[in-house]
């Protein structure tokens, strides 16, 4: 991995949401609004079309007009990174050997949902994936969504023997043990990155170089502040701001995602509180919750 691709995937990485009008079209004013609160808010970077952006439920068209809207408004002000997978190998091949990545540093690419691949399917997979893709590939490991979990083992297969190709790994799996084994045995240049705001504090002073957050499209300054001070080793003040949203990293989740964060973000005037089926809205009790933990938070 290049030092620039390290650098770029340094830090607080954002999730970015799809923000929807009362009528279920995307709210493309409120995606300008949250893009330019985000890059001043000193995130350093934007992961675009992943989970948090309700992309299965995005036309095709759509999505390309996210895209196209977010590199825009961006400007080469951030790095960006995309999402790009899918559970057919062929199909995520095709579309990485026709779309534009012009403005992208990297993709991310979750492994395959739903079929259940063995592990060395998911090699198998993202070795494809690497010999197709223009740009460096993150890896996604996240098997609350995906039904299968890619182990220490194959990870650190691939990034030993794709090294100037897949270049980190977003963790998500919630096994330490795990994440360790990785952090411990992966190549120089392989990156870490933590896949959940609640863990990404313990994770980083064990090696990770930060995390992609869903919390940081609520508090990008506040949360890219944490994350810095981890990396800097000032574990004290990074942990102090970690306990300040030790209530909301459960609370962000509890309905599902993004429904905390849009309800979160709907609180705070940014945007309406709307998904799309079979997404829906945080229950009351937690709308309730989350307003509590803000006005305690008292964050202008």
């Amino acid at each position: 991995m290049s030092t620039s691709i390290q650098t770029k995937l340094r830090g607080l990485g954002i999730a970015l949401i799809t923000p929807f009008k009362g009528d279920e079209s995307v709210d493309f004013a409120a995606l300008d609004r949250l893009v330019d609160r985000i890059v001043d808010g000193a995130a350093d970077y934007i992961v675009v079309l992943g989970t948090t952006a309700e992309t299965p439920t995005l036309t095709a068209e759509e999505r390309e007009e996210v895209i196209a809207r977010v590199r825009q408004r961006v400007n080469g002000r951030m790095p960006l990174v995309l999402g790009c997978g899918g559970n057919c190998t062929a199909n995520v091949v095709r579309e990485l050997q026709s779309r534009d990545l012009n403005g992208f540093s990297a993709i991310l690419s979750v492994t395959p949902y739903y079929n259940k691949p063995s592990q060395e399917g998911i090699y198998q997979h993202y070795k494809a994936i690497a010999e197709a893709s223009p740009v460096p590939v993150i890896l996604y490991n996240v098997p609350g969504r995906t039904g299968v979990n890619m182990t220490a083992e194959t990870t650190l297969r691939l990034a030993n023997d794709f090294p100037e190709k897949i270049v980190a790994v977003k963790e998500a799996s919630g096994n330490m043990g795990q994440m360790n084994n990785i952090i411990k045995h992966k190549p120089e240049s392989f990156s870490v990155i933590s896949g959940d705001d609640g863990i990404a504090f313990p994770l980083i002073t064990m090696g990770a170089v930060g995390v992609i957050s869903v919390i940081g499209n609520a508090f990008p300054r506040e949360f890219g502040r944490m994350v810095r001070l981890a990396l800097k080793g000032d574990y004290a003040n990074a942990l102090e701001i970690h306990h300040r949203f030790t209530d909301l990293f459960d609370l962000l989740f509890v309905d599902g995602n993004p429904a905390g964060v849009k309800c979160l973000l709907s609180e705070m005037g940014y945007i309406e509180n709307k998904l799309r089926l079979p997404l829906v809205p945080t229950r009351l009790s937690t709308y309730e919750k989350i307003h509590e933990v803000l006005e305690r938070l008292n964050i202008k």
